[in-house]
């Protein structure tokens, strides 16, 4: 886009929290801005890579508690940008996987202020890596879903259950995001519009930083109550397909 008169923001994915797999750009912009604005989800690893003289400001969402709203999160992109800052927008994974990204770069382009875009790793390919899944495997699967586990706001109930119906007649993967308080939503619909009650599931919690995991394995039938009675960790991602019962770690 053609130069403002305003600073610039970078809208940056830090990948799934194990500082070793920052992009490059990503590690030079955390030294080089004069601001970073930052969500939850990031490890303190990558946090401690942040001089002690940059300006940080917490906008962190956690599941039903969102103390900086996402209106107001834009507006201090802009103000910190009108400033003539160098302003990081540091996300977790990858800004453009529910990472709200988009919107935000919405609202830089209508105050003509100048961005930059930063992929990220996102956690939805490699917390299931780390746990030995691959999300696709030409024995099993041609291709992956990556889906919210959040019932959209905009959406009525009757496209809601047009789009389970959807998924139900797919024979791929599906990693659901955010997903783990709905979990016997996503997998009573799942099967009550065709998925077999046996198709192997697999949660995992990535512990962030080194890349180690904890998992839980079951199917559409049991899963639910497994993850309840392990009380397991949030965040977590919910893998659904074939390729679930698998475990290519060492």
């Amino acid at each position: 886009m053609e130069q403002s008169l305003y600073g610039k923001v970078w809208i940056a994915g830090a990948g799934p929290g194990d500082a070793g797999l920052l992009t490059l750009r990503t590690a030079e912009l955390i030294e080089e801005a004069d601001v970073i604005v930052y969500d939850a989800l990031l490890s303190a690893e990558i946090l401690s890579r942040i001089p002690r003289e940059t300006e940080t400001i917490y906008v962190g969402k956690h599941a039903g508690n969102h103390p900086v709203p996402q209106e107001e999160i834009n507006q201090i992109l802009v103000r910190e940008a009108k400033k003539g800052k160098r302003v990081l927008r540091l996300k977790g994974g990858d800004p453009f996987v529910f990472g709200r990204g988009g919107e935000e770069i919405e609202i830089l382009r209508n105050e003509k202020i100048s961005f930059e875009i930063i992929p990220g790793i996102t956690s939805s390919v490699a917390v299931p890596a780390y746990a030995g899944i691959p999300v696709t495997h030409r024995d099993y699967t041609s291709s992956f879903h990556v889906i919210t586990g959040h019932t959209a706001d905009n959406l009525s109930p009757e496209v809601e259950e047009i789009r389970w119906k959807s998924y139900a007649k797919l024979d791929e993967t599906f990693v659901f995001l955010m997903g783990l308080k709905s979990i016997d939503m996503i997998t009573e619909k799942l099967m009550r519009y065709g998925k077999l009650s046996d198709t192997p599931v697999a949660v995992i919690h990535g512990e962030n930083t080194d890349g180690t995991y904890v998992k839980l394995v079951g199917t559409l039938s049991d899963i639910a109550a497994k993850v309840k009675e392990a009380d397991f960790p949030s965040p977590a991602i919910i893998v659904v397909g074939e390729v679930a019962s698998l475990e290519l770690t060492d």
